[in-house]
């Protein structure tokens, strides 16, 4: 290919070689320079916008997790109110089973009222766990006595 030997004009040869940003040939016009320093503020602000877009975009993810995290609190209560129901019906029937102090006397009424039969105790404890559990009790015990004894 050949090229050939023509010459550009004058203003055409100056701006291309002024469109290194960093040179600044006497012959460039205020406006030119005017609209370079625009670009570069404009291009700061990009930056900035970025910058600022991708802390918005990780605190939406850190949001996204805690709302997750919220959700899954907000289901395991919604089956503890679901199954309340089941608990007070369970409370209500030990309750039926107790039986009811007599009003043949007032003394006796008031003895009776001291000694009131409970229900029955309506706790549940898993016991899989107890032996361990029964160790680290003993372990913390026997710490406390260590720690009181030695003071």
């Amino acid at each position: 290919m050949a090229f050939s030997s023509r010459t550009l004009p004058s203003h055409l040869r100056q701006g291309s070689t002024s469109s290194n940003l960093g040179a600044q040939p006497t012959g460039q016009s205020p406006a030119l320079l005017a609209r370079v320093n625009e670009k570069k503020a404009e291009l700061e602000n990009l930056k900035e916008l970025r910058d600022l877009s991708a802390a918005v975009a990780n605190q939406m993810e850190a949001l996204e997790q805690k709302l997750a995290t919220l959700s899954d609190g907000t289901e395991a209560i919604a089956t503890v109110v679901g199954n309340w129901h089941n608990v007070l019906r369970a409370i209500n029937m030990a309750s039926a089973k107790i039986p009811s102090p007599r009003n043949t006397d007032d003394a006796a009424t008031k003895t009776q009222e001291d000694t009131i039969p409970l229900p029955q105790t309506l706790v549940r404890i898993p016991t899989e766990h107890a032996p361990a559990l029964q160790a680290q009790t003993e372990a913390a015990m026997e710490g406390e006595h260590n720690a009181s004894s030695a003071s």
